[in-house]
């Protein structure tokens, strides 16, 4: 019997980030404050017992592009760069509902 394809492929997890070292717990921190703030719901992967595995943010499939768009204008541009970037996303997320 044939399998049926998965319906909700869309909100399979993908990395959107990886970080190590000694400050990762606080950057993925920072950065699933930014996805949060641009509305896309992110998945902190790690355990600050075990420092020495990474710590992964991970986005559903079909946010994956804007998640990446959002963090990078986040760095690019610091905090005030961040904050209209996040309006601008959570505006053409809001439009497309």
């Amino acid at each position: 019997m044939p399998q049926e394809p998965d319906p909700t492929e869309h909100l399979d997890l993908e990395t959107v980030s990886t970080h190590s070292g000694a400050s990762a717990e606080m950057e993925v921190l920072s950065i699933k404050g930014v996805l949060d703030a641009a509305g896309i719901e992110a998945f902190i992967i790690g355990d600050a017992v075990l420092p020495n595995f990474p710590f992964e943010i991970r986005v559903a499939k079909d946010r994956l592009e804007e998640a990446k768009r959002v963090i990078a204008a986040a760095k690019a541009g610091g905090p005030a760069s961040a904050d209209a970037a996040q309006r601008a996303e959570a505006a053409e997320h809001a439009s497309e509902s």
